[in-house]
């Protein structure tokens, strides 16, 4: 696992680097006549403030950032390292009383069985889905002539990507499979879809 925090502050062409092993899991290496390949499998975990202050979107405290502050900032990150990156999900500031709420949420035990009933299931397919290939990947979610319509008219309304296509799938398949659902319904597209927060965000869909 590769965490990043304060993403943006990274030197946008050592974020491009990740592209290449994020797609393909492996580093490719060209220097004259010689050349190397390295796996590089990890999982890409980063966190990010919606602008220099921190503060856009929070309603107890005012932004200070101009206009063109936040574009700036917030275009440090290229569209296709956005496309590469599956979930991306805002974390609003909690007020008080939720932070100091005594809830009870899913215990990690109930969670922990869910997820590894879900890797069965892939397992069973051949390939844990983040390892599936494109073709394996459409044959596993088959989705029907109206859902593939549906989806890429949505697609194309957020002005996602191609890449963004499969990696919607994915998601949508793991969603599936974590609810014990042999294949992704609409309801699954939909959450996620909702995921790709900044991919939309930062085109303006």
């Amino acid at each position: 696992m590769l965490f990043l925090d304060e993403l943006p502050e990274f030197s946008r062409h050592v974020l491009e680097v990740l592209r290449q092993p994020l797609e393909t899991g492996e580093i490719h290496l060209a220097r004259a006549s010689h050349e190397r390949r390295y796996p590089a499998q990890f999982q890409l975990v980063a966190a990010m403030n919606p602008c220099p202050c921190g503060h856009l979107g929070d309603p107890r405290q005012r932004c200070q950032c101009t206009a063109s502050q936040i574009q700036r900032y917030q275009a440090r990150l290229s569209g296709p390292l956005l496309d590469r990156i599956d979930l991306q999900v805002e974390v609003p500031a909690l007020p008080p009383d939720q932070l100091t709420a005594q809830t009870q949420g899913e215990s990690s035990e109930a969670v922990r069985e869910r997820v590894m009933a879900a890797r069965e299931r892939q397992m069973a397919r051949g390939a844990l889905n983040s390892q599936l290939s494109g073709k394996a990947l459409e044959a596993a979610c088959a989705l029907n002539d109206e859902e593939r319509a549906w989806l890429a008219g949505v697609l194309e309304k957020l002005k996602l990507s191609a890449r963004a296509y499969h990696r919607v799938l994915r998601v949508a398949l793991t969603l599936a499979d974590l609810q014990g659902e042999p294949k992704p319904t609409q309801p699954h597209l939909i959450e996620a879809i909702g995921y790709r927060q900044l991919d939309r965000m930062l085109k303006g869909a």
